[in-house]
């Protein structure tokens, strides 16, 4: 199999594919094999490269977002010791560029659930009802169309794992395949209007929508607060504190993580997750909650 190979400086791809930003991708001999959108991709590390096969140099530079100056966004962080441990152990870490009705679908089903079990219903979902593609021996398949989807009957998403997450994502799919809901069209509004917006589709609360507005829509200050961040935030940075409110947390992460706080929650997300003992996490968890 012939590999392309393009620059990736101050990059972990398997850091990156493993931080809790997608639910797909799979290793692969020396590497990983995935989609990014409907485009098939078998990808490894070399050093400071990337080899692949399947898509095109620009593609793949642009979703793994190789173009962010890293070392710039990490030292902008903040000075304390939470965010340095972070910031040392997550070093390559990059927000991905994700398809937007992908990555919005995504995290609608990960309410209340495990990595391991989010990966699961993506991959019954795509089995079920994406198009399937092949690339370096392996088959892959792309995640379905919200067309796809709200041509389906809430018992059928049900039958893939989705619990009472399967009427959330069909009536958000039927509301993008009707052409109510534009998700591309919501790129050129301001942070507020499109959480706002975010916010009116089922299954979507602040969580979810900040999520998607930083792995969708490069909004790099939003800030994700799950059980995980909640945690850190009150251990590490509030210790004292008996009651912390979500709106306290908010205030605080957009004064102190500033301009890049997405990157900054992701890297003390992943730290949390890989470093804090299984019996403390209640196994493994990234709830979305609302």
């Amino acid at each position: 199999m012939r590999l392309t190979e393009i620059q990736a400086p101050d990059f972990n791809l398997s850091m990156t594919l493993d931080s809790g930003q997608v639910f797909y991708w799979r290793q692969a001999g020396g590497g990983f094999v995935g989609a990014m959108g409907d485009e098939p991709l078998y990808i490894e590390q070399r050093d400071k490269k990337l080899a692949f096969a399947g898509g095109s140099a620009d593609l793949v530079s642009r979703y793994f977002a190789l173009d962010h100056p890293l070392p710039d966004i990490c030292a902008s962080f903040p000075e304390d010791p939470a965010m340095n441990e972070a910031r040392t152990f997550c070093a390559g870490l990059r927000i991905m560029r994700q398809p937007r009705w992908e990555c919005l679908a995504s995290f609608i089903t990960s309410s209340m659930k495990q990595v391991a079990h989010i990966r699961q219903m993506s991959e019954a979902l795509r089995r079920r009802f994406g198009q399937k593609r092949r690339i370096a021996g392996y088959d892959i398949f792309t995640f379905p169309s919200a067309q796809a989807i709200g041509q389906r009957s809430e018992v059928e998403l049900r039958d893939c794992a989705l619990g009472y997450r399967a009427g959330h994502l069909l009536g958000t799919a039927r509301r993008i395949a009707s052409g109510e809901v534009d998700l591309e069209a919501w790129t050129s509004l301001p942070d507020a209007e499109l959480r706002a917006n975010l916010c009116t589709l089922p299954g979507v609360g602040s969580k979810v929508a900040n999520c998607v507005m930083l792995f969708a829509y490069e909004r790099l200050e939003a800030f994700p607060i799950d059980v995980w961040i909640a945690r850190v935030l009150k251990d590490r940075y509030f210790p004292r504190k008996r009651k912390l409110t979500e709106r306290q947390m908010r205030d605080f992460a957009q004064n102190h993580f500033g301009a890049h706080g997405g990157y900054a929650q992701q890297y003390l997300f992943h730290h949390a997750r890989k470093t804090t003992s299984r019996k403390k996490t209640s196994g493994g968890r990234r709830p979305a909650g609302q």
